[in-house]
């Protein structure tokens, strides 16, 4: 008998001897699911449902309030007496364990009579389109191919859409208050039985501990809660995206929630986490890696390509073709700046068209990013400010910091950027070689949540490569990081996820 039909053979046998009783104690352990005792003219009940999914309108509408006003007409009551006083049609009684949980997952609500324990009623109160409201689109992480709904301000929305893409009992919600003023509602998610428990208590002690007076975003939590506050690397990816929160979920993460805040933050994370994009997984495993090794590479261009140009025209320059040597000297014939000022004058022209497009709205943001580019660019080159040659490398280090999915990460690339070009500058390419290896070091350094931030590459996990520089085919990615410690590793059966054969094979 292979692992894989053990494991499955284990968790069906456990499914078969789990009782209500066991449910019931599993699913309290999140703090969204409510169990409100009910008493009215003798009557006892018990009504289990899960806040998040469940609409409270018609909770109070159709259930509550019939309850209370028209069981004053029976002396005596069973569950199947809940079908005529409450105005629902889908009621449904039953004594299935297994059912119950996948209703209760649903948005049904569950009401159980006191003297009455093994038959419940399953009562449909789903609010259907919580969460699916207009605007909700994810526009800072937008993607052609996937679910275009991402999170909102309200937690409880949030919440609603996770609970109904992981419909498990084992989604648990640890419901925590942050801020001495503002008081904002902090649910920290996991999923129960594939998370580490210590990765699960450190993120907890960690947000129980935050000592401040008001919590606008997720964002203060994030820095709070880093594990190094003075890097300029993000130590977890913080995200809009529904998709992207599930497939850290799933993978063995811990995800963070804050009341009025839109993004949430997923971890621990790697450096990897940062340049994969959801579209990924979406697109064939060729073409997904194809993309995500052109986002690597337009990191490194983008950090590298205005101090290599500074490095060369300033201490090598025997490393110049013959052939580029005309046009270089053409081209910066009239430029009375050093490369150094040349590249720092364009570099910050550009940041400061970012930033004041990112500050302006939508459609003046397009027309000065577009107009202001162009203008200054043309008019620095006639100006002799500038060359040509290194308006076209500016231009693509820009225009290449922008493919990284991850906000934060991109104003990472930004930044350090600045640092090489001055080493660059100072000793040249010995220079960019020493700002390249304390970058290194500082990266091997760090950690998310104790663990480390740099793998696979530090420490060397090779079997983590499968889905860090490339994304590999499923039946290759089934088994879940090992540095995330998960306490189940395999996510599927790797070979059920290979490619299917015809019905006449």
């Amino acid at each position: 008998m292979s692992i894989f039909s053990f494991l499955f053979k284990k968790n069906k046998l456990e499914k078969q001897t789990k009782t209500l009783s066991h449910l019931l104690k599993s699913l309290k352990q999140s703090s969204d699911f409510v169990h409100l005792p009910f008493q009215t003219n003798g009557h006892y009940f018990s009504i289990y449902y899960f806040d998040s999914l469940v609409d409270p309108k018609l909770l109070q509408q159709h259930v509550l309030c019939h309850l209370q006003q028209d069981l004053s007409e029976h002396s005596s009551l069973s569950i199947h007496d809940l079908q005529q006083i409450i105005p629902i049609q889908r009621i449904e009684v039953t004594a299935d364990v297994e059912m119950i949980e996948t209703k209760l997952l649903k948005g049904f609500a569950m009401i159980q009579l006191l003297d009455a324990t093994d038959r419940c009623a399953l009562i449909n109160l789903a609010s259907e389109n919580l969460g699916l409201r207009q605007n909700n689109d994810s526009e800072n992480e937008f993607s052609v191919v996937g679910p275009k709904v991402g999170f909102v301000e309200n937690i409880g929305t949030n919440l609603h859409l996770l609970r109904r893409q992981i419909v498990t009992p084992n989604l648990i919600f640890r419901e925590l208050t942050v801020g001495s003023m503002s008081k904002t509602k902090v649910v920290v998610a996991y999923i129960n039985g594939i998370a580490n428990d210590q990765t699960i208590e450190t993120v907890i002690q960690r947000v129980s501990e935050i000592e401040f007076d008001v919590v606008f975003d997720t964002s203060l939590i994030d820095q709070m809660i880093s594990d190094n506050s003075s890097s300029p690397f993000p130590s977890f990816v913080s995200t809009e995206r529904i998709d992207r929160v599930i497939y850290a979920l799933v993978g063995g993460q811990v995800a963070i929630f804050a009341d009025g805040s839109p993004y949430v933050i997923t971890g621990p994370s790697t450096l990897f986490d940062f340049f994969t994009s959801p579209e990924d997984y979406y697109l064939p495993w060729i073409l997904g890696s194809f993309f995500r090794l052109i986002r690597l590479f337009g990191v490194m261009f983008s950090i590298l390509a205005s101090p290599i140009y500074i490095a060369v025209l300033t201490y090598h320059y025997e490393m110049i073709p013959k052939d580029l040597l005309g046009p270089i000297i053409f081209s910066r014939s009239n430029v009375p700046f050093p490369p150094t000022l040349e590249v720092l004058f364009l570099e910050i022209t550009i940041e400061l068209l970012r930033e004041a497009g990112a500050r302006l709205p939508t459609k003046v943001a397009q027309t000065l990013g577009i107009v202001g580019g162009i203008v200054i660019g043309q008019a620095s080159v006639e100006a002799a400010l500038t060359s040509n040659i290194l308006l076209i490398i500016v231009s693509l280090a820009a225009l290449a910091s922008f493919t990284t999915p991850i906000f934060k990460m991109s104003n990472t690339i930004r930044f350090i950027r600045f640092p090489i070009i001055f080493f660059a500058s100072f000793w040249g390419g010995v220079g960019i070689v020493f700002a390249i290896c304390l970058l290194l070091i500082h990266l091997g350094k760090l950690q998310s949540f104790g663990n480390p931030y740099f793998v696979p590459l530090y420490p060397l996990r090779v079997k983590a490569f499968a889905d860090s520089f490339i994304r590999s085919p499923y039946h290759l990615t089934a088994k879940r990081p090992s540095y995330l410690r998960p306490r189940t590793f395999w996510r599927y059966d790797p070979k059920k996820a290979k490619q299917k054969k015809d019905i006449d094979e």
